[in-house]
């Protein structure tokens, strides 16, 4: 998943102050490398940095290289062996290698212009692909292509090897319909995996601040709420309030969506139910075939905390394998 750090706009704000900036970004890695692939860290003209591309086990070095960049303006290709010893101190058994590609930003580098373009995208809820050539002859950036990696949030070398692809999609949301009990669990869940959490329930009794303190809370019917934030290819929708008045409008909506998940809580009989309901309603077995129910892996869950880990777990499934 896309890493929570505004690294992106920390940049662009570095450049707009006159401070410059250069970004690090893991392009490759082998073994048990610290941060996967895509993961940044960027250095602005006076040393400040933000982000990791090692968590502490290069940053050093990288900061360097950066510094050095933005002196000549070069772009640069740097791999770093990380021994078993540095990657035990930062949590992992073992160690791996890493390859690391710098670009200060502005001509040569990666273009100001392109930079918030890319800035530009990320807050509007684009997708966006950035193409760069690993010898800097190249830049792109486009939402065209891609298909699987940006289903998959997967960054990654081209097939030839002498282009990254930096895939910055929109930060994940969990739309959670039904301010439950369950709901109170999956909210914390989600946003320690990196969702950005929001119920929706008309029950201001159930959707309150005092149940949900971390939460944004809509207290609007589901499908009025549900048309009004826009449901796009980076959310899951979880119906979570076993009453058809509530699921079926916010279902009618989520399944003219492109959610990459769509789930509903109730028992085999209930989701039967629902399915004649759909039917009725005119929708195909194909779209009714969308919703996960009932919902979450089957682990054998029980109580609120443990049926939420399993939501959870399914939703991560979907995203991550389709």
């Amino acid at each position: 998943m896309q890493s929570p750090e505004r690294i992106p706009e920390q940049a662009l704000s570095w450049v707009d102050a006159g401070l410059g900036a250069a970004l690090a970004t893991v392009i490759e890695t082998w073994g048990s490398a610290p941060r996967r692939v895509g993961a940044q860290l960027v250095v602005s003209g006076q040393g400040d940095m933000q982000g990791s591309v090692s968590g502490g086990c290069v940053e050093g070095a990288v900061v360097v290289e950066a510094l050095e960049a933005l002196q000549d303006g070069r772009p640069r290709l740097l791999e770093y062996g990380v021994s078993d010893g540095d990657a035990f101190a930062v949590g992992l058994a073992c160690g791996g290698t890493i390859r690391i590609l710098v670009e200060p930003v502005g001509e040569p580098g990666m273009p100001v212009q392109m930079l918030r373009d890319l800035v530009d995208a990320r807050a509007a809820r684009r997708a966006v692909a950035y193409e760069v050539a690993l010898d800097g002859s190249a830049r792109t950036l486009t939402d065209k292509g891609h298909a699987d990696r940006f289903r998959m949030d997967r960054s990654g070398l081209s097939e030839d090897g002498q282009q990254f692809i930096a895939i910055h999609n929109p930060p994940l949301r969990l739309v959670i319909v039904g301010a439950v009990h369950i709901a109170q669990a999956l909210v914390g869940m989600a946003q320690t995996a990196g969702f950005d959490p929001l119920v929706v329930d008309p029950r201001e009794a159930f959707g309150s601040e005092a149940r949900f303190p971390d939460a944004a809370i809509i207290n609007d019917w589901p499908d009025a709420a549900l048309q009004t934030m826009g449901i796009d290819a980076r959310c899951a929708v979880v119906l979570l309030t076993h009453d058809p008045k509530l699921d079926d409008p916010a279902l009618h909506i989520a399944l003219a969506s492109d959610a990459f998940y769509v789930g509903a809580l109730g028992s085999t009989r209930t989701h039967s139910a629902r399915i004649e309901r759909l039917t009725a309603a005119g929708y195909l077995p194909d779209q009714i075939g969308r919703i996960h129910a009932p919902v979450g892996l089957n682990i054998g869950a029980s109580g609120p905390a443990e049926i939420a880990v399993s939501i959870l777990a399914q939703i991560i499934q979907t995203l991550r394998q389709g």
